[in-house]
């Protein structure tokens, strides 16, 4: 197995930091990655995803196209699709501000970028994939704790989308936040409208609300 690439511990005054500056410090970090060590970790990402016990099942996954140095769960995308997965992409709701859908997304999907910069499938009204009918979402962290904390790119999309989740957690799909593993932190401020994860998966680890998983190596 080959050895993640090293990156130097974030030091020790990040606990005090807002949440913006620990976005603005983390996004410098993943983008500082050379694109060898992308590659190399969206691998082992795929490994560990591939092995992930709340993902047997799930039939209707959603996930994203990355960007501004997010890992990249392409590979996994690759092999999973021998499975029998739908896969998803988030798109902007034209109407309802803030939140997202998700389109069924193929190898033959056209994409155009969204005012983010972002590429993502036309948004077609009953075509797309209620957020409680999916299985599982993969979503991409500028952050995070291993107790569950989450830190996004602050505009709140996921947050929105999810929040029914609140008040009837059980039709909430498996929730599971992606990073790179340098991304941890010891503590991610929360907010109140912060829609908890099951589950973070990054390139070394399988974190678990708090527990640590090893597995899928």
């Amino acid at each position: 197995m080959s050895h993640p690439p090293f990156v130097e511990p974030l030091p020790a005054h990040t606990d005090t930091l807002t949440r913006h500056e620990l976005r603005r410090t983390l996004r410098q970090r993943r983008r500082a990655l050379s694109r060898q060590q992308q590659k190399q970790a969206a691998r082992a990402l795929a490994s560990r995803l591939l092995g992930h016990p709340a993902l047997y099942r799930a039939r209707h996954i959603a996930l994203y196209l990355p960007n501004d140095g997010e890992i990249d769960p392409g590979p996994y995308r690759a092999l999973a699709r021998k499975r029998g997965i739908q896969f998803y992409l988030p798109v902007l709701h034209p109407l309802n501000h803030g939140r997202l859908v998700f389109s069924p997304v193929n190898a033959d999907t056209p994409l155009t970028r969204n005012r983010f910069g972002i590429p993502e499938p036309a948004f077609q009204d009953g075509l797309g994939r209620p957020p409680w009918a999916l299985d599982a979402v993969l979503m991409p962290l500028v952050g995070f704790d291993r107790q569950g904390g989450r830190l996004g790119m602050g505009g709140g999309f996921y947050d929105r989308t999810f929040a029914f989740g609140r008040h009837t957690p059980a039709m909430l799909p498996t929730l599971i936040g992606l990073a790179h593993d340098s991304q941890c932190v010891t503590r991610i401020p929360t907010e109140s409208w912060d829609i908890p994860l099951h589950w973070i998966v990054t390139d070394q680890h399988r974190y678990q609300c708090g527990k640590v998983d090893q597995g899928g190596d």
